[in-house]
């Protein structure tokens, strides 16, 4: 699974310099963060209503569809700022054997 990541994160920093007229990656970075984060958040959306929908339907091929944009939309955010999706990945492992309430707890308080 992660060689799906590791590929799309080396496909999205090629892009990233792109020109915008041939790349849609390349288009969101230069419109910058602010229009990223508005395509994750718009994404995040859709994803819970096809979940809802989903739950009501049997049928979960677009809240499958649409959690990949929300996917592919966070891996733009990441690349935009710097990062790469191991980075991400690192982070799940890390918390691989930490109960949820443990982590959660863990977390400082701001």
């Amino acid at each position: 699974m992660s060689d799906v990541l590791k590929q799309l994160g080396a496909v999205l920093e090629a892009r990233k310099n792109a020109s915008a007229d041939s790349s849609y990656v390349a288009s969101l970075h230069q419109k910058g963060l602010n229009k990223i984060l508005e395509k994750v958040g718009e994404e995040a959306v859709e994803t819970v209503l096809a979940a809802k929908d989903a739950k009501s339907s049997g049928d979960n091929s677009d809240v499958i569809y649409e959690t990949a944009d929300l996917w592919f939309h966070s891996l733009v955010m990441l690349s935009h700022l710097g990062e790469e999706p191991q980075a991400v990945l690192d982070e799940l492992a890390r918390r691989f054997d930490l109960s949820g309430l443990e982590e959660k707890a863990s977390r400082t308080k701001s």
